[in-house]
């Protein structure tokens, strides 16, 4: 179906490193370091896990779109997580963060048939990534995930001071990657940012919905595993 494609962009967080399963990973860990389950009340880390985990992903669409900045994001995800558990924001611990912070980007979980496929692709198409993510993070994401080697390019939005689904990201990425639209496509799990800010910026795309959501009318492509790429490609 993609034999013609010559430039393979794919997405980071939520596509191929699991984020909700390192966060929650870590967050579970921390929980009980600080002895959440006494503040909150909850001997479980599940319901503190499920309440940041909505609040993050709010927040970050909100700053896909440049409505909100890197501090206010990482400042407001914890705080409305108390405010809605009924605890003082004020008593979230800023050694939660910083701990959070140094511990979930080395977390290693990736969704399935990831490393698998990107081998398999690396043999016949050039592999890109772009990333809304912030750049240490993502950094350190790919070094202990042993990601790197994979791509050809790297863009993350944070050193350019644009994000998808904004078209001059991907126009940024097509020129690093030395790669033409028509022989291109982008693979992510985000409908606004990866698939339809590539789609408005003249670029395939495929749609990774790993959550079983229904594929809308103005998405083409569309996976739910990414070993299916090895069938496509």
């Amino acid at each position: 179906m993609f034999f013609d494609k010559k430039d393979v962009f794919f997405d980071l967080d939520h596509t191929i490193w699991d984020f909700d399963k390192n966060a929650q990973e870590t967050l579970h860990e921390l929980y009980h370091k600080y002895h959440f389950d006494k503040l909150i009340g909850n001997a479980s880390s599940d319901l503190f896990i499920e309440t940041y985990t909505a609040n993050n992903h709010r927040l970050w669409a909100l700053y896909h779109h440049g409505k909100i900045d890197k501090a206010t994001l990482r400042g407001l995800r914890f705080a409305d997580t108390f405010t809605q558990l009924g605890i003082d924001p004020a008593l979230f611990p800023n050694a939660f963060e910083e701990e959070y912070l140094n511990i979930c980007p080395t977390k290693t979980n990736l969704f399935p048939n990831a490393l698998e496929t990107l081998g398999y692709l690396q043999g016949k198409y050039n592999l890109h990534l772009i990333s809304n993510g912030f750049k240490e993070a993502c950094e350190k994401k790919l070094q202990h995930s042993k990601l790197k080697p994979y791509f050809k390019t790297i863009v993350i939005s944070e050193m350019f001071g644009v994000n998808k689904p904004d078209p001059r990201i991907f126009e940024l990425a097509l020129q690093k990657g030395e790669a033409e639209r028509k022989t291109s496509v982008m693979i992510g799990d985000n409908l606004d940012a990866d698939v339809r800010g590539a789609q408005n910026a003249g670029i395939e795309a495929i749609f990774f919905n790993s959550i079983g959501l229904e594929r809308p009318e103005d998405v083409r492509h569309m996976i739910r595993d990414l070993g299916e790429l090895q069938q496509v490609f």
